[in-house]
């Protein structure tokens, strides 16, 4: 039986996962990181269209939803934004910013995954892939781990960064829930986030014939609303307002859509009627919107006759249906396209500054696998640096 100590495993090669590793051999010490997968970083390397939307400008605790909102604050505003960026000044990797301060790499995503690489064989790290892990138990050294190929490792501290459950095909699983419920570790459900939503078959006749158009929308659900581009597929609705709205959606809430934000219906419909009285009512939302969707919500409206014989009345009453469109959704693609899950390890059960276990001392959870769930736009990236970080620095330091 082969039996190796180390000082520090981390289960899982993402990018919360490595970049503690770094962090953690940095000081000394032996680290292995151990990834079920044939390679390392393949979330990285598949984000962002392949270029690695790797941080967001504006990362803050107010673009997470956790059952804590105020838990991620310690770790985001010990390593920020900034700090990455002078990481990757380091490693000569160029970027940009495109929107709403979203930063992607100017080349490969890849160059992400190779500077983490980097960053690990100066700190010394192993990585061992396709290896995957049978079972751990808690030591008097610390903790037992034992593969799938009957190899047995003892460790003192144990660092889980084995993601959530979104896009399985990759490999995702509940292996780090699994483990946190073996030590007693409480967690918050689980849903897909960052999804596409779904309809019923009456609603997506409607929408099938829709399927390719896109516009900017403020979409909203509850207290909380997104302003960005809706995009009607053959599945249902996506495009970053449907995805960022979809990690607050529960089953049986409705959503409402702004199909002209910051634009007043009313007054452009009056404008309209004045302009081209003889025009149908599809011709005139055709001025404000694309023209199959115009189509289509002239033909729910059931109005006959062109415009010019609307009243104000009737014009106040169509302006409100483009303002506040309500939709019901049956669900969501699920796991097999969300880009996050949401829920995971309850941030209650951990420390906010070292990301330790409270009643398992050596024991971390960082990244995904956590109930911490960022925005679109880079936010989840940043949470896996920070999170990564901050029980990195508590692992040197002990």
């Amino acid at each position: 039986m082969n039996e190796s100590q180390y000082d520090t495993v981390i289960i899982g090669a993402g990018a919360a996962g490595m970049f503690c590793a770094a962090q953690a051999g940095a000081r000394g010490g032996r680290v292995l990181v151990i990834e079920h997968a044939r390679t390392p970083g393949e979330k990285i390397r598949i984000s962002g269209g392949g270029r690695c939307n790797f941080t967001n400008l504006n990362a803050s605790a107010a673009n997470f939803i956790s059952q804590n909102p105020h838990f991620a604050k310690s770790a985001l505003g010990r390593y920020s934004p900034q700090d990455f960026l002078a990481l990757l000044s380091r490693h000569r990797i160029a970027w940009h910013e495109k929107t709403l301060g979203q930063l992607f790499c100017d080349g490969s995503a890849r160059q992400i995954v190779a500077m983490l690489l980097e960053e690990m064989d100066q700190a010394g790290v192993q990585v061992r892939l396709q290896a995957s892990v049978a079972q751990v138990r808690k030591t008097e050294y610390g903790f037992g781990l034992e593969l799938a190929d009957g190899s047995h490792l003892q460790t003192r501290n144990l660092v889980i960064a084995s993601g959530g459950k979104s896009i399985p095909k990759m490999g995702a699983s509940g292996f780090g829930y699994t483990l946190a419920r073996q030590f007693g570790l409480p967690i918050v459900p689980t849903r897909p986030g960052l999804v596409p939503l779904t309809f019923d078959a009456g609603l997506m006749a409607g929408l099938k014939p829709l399927a390719g158009v896109s516009l900017p929308v403020r979409v909203t659900c509850g207290k909380v609303a997104f302003e960005e581009a809706l995009l009607v597929t053959h599945r249902g609705l996506s495009g970053p307002a449907i995805l960022q709205i979809s990690s607050y959606w529960h089953e049986g809430e409705e959503i409402g859509i702004d199909l002209l934000p910051g634009g007043d219906a009313f007054d452009a419909l009056r404008r309209l009627r004045g302009e081209m009285p003889r025009r149908s009512l599809a011709t005139a939302f055709a001025m404000l919107m694309p023209k199959r969707l115009a189509q289509h919500l002239a033909d729910r409206a059931a109005h006959e006759g062109p415009i010019g014989a609307f009243s104000d009345k009737a014009l106040r009453a169509l302006a409100q249906g483009l303002h506040r469109w309500r939709l019901l959704p049956a669900g969501t693609e699920g796991y097999r396209t969300a880009e996050v899950t949401v829920g995971g390890v309850d941030t209650a059960a951990l420390s906010s500054k070292t990301m330790q276990a409270r009643a398992v001392p050596g024991l971390y959870f960082i990244g995904e696998v956590v109930d911490v769930t960022g925005w679109l736009g880079g936010y989840n990236f940043q949470w896996a640096w920070a999170s990564g970080w901050a029980a990195g620095q508590a692992i040197a330091g002990a």
